[in-house]
């Protein structure tokens, strides 16, 4: 059986079961669907390991030069300076 596999919608929705379980059991790596000869979907296997959130908003933030990031940055003083806790 090849890794890969391409066939049209209706042949998909015939087949579907018996070719998630290939996928499951590694048999094909890779199934694409076709619409009148046009590539509408492609199904792989749910990869073992989940990516990581950490780091994945790395390089996404500018700072710009000059900012302190631990300095308030709220010019009205807080209530609870002045004993009020809930408004």
């Amino acid at each position: 059986m090849p890794d890969e596999i391409t066939l049209s919608a209706s042949a998909f929705k015939a087949r579907c079961l018996g070719l998630f379980r290939d996928l499951e059991a590694r048999r094909l790596r890779r199934i694409v669907v076709t619409h009148r000869g046009r590539p509408i979907a492609e199904l792989t296997a749910a990869g073992d390991e989940r990516p990581t959130i950490l780091g994945c908003m790395r390089g996404s933030v500018y700072i710009p030069e000059g900012v302190d990031l631990a300095e308030p940055h709220i010019d009205e003083p807080f209530d609870a300076e002045h004993g009020i806790l809930h408004r």
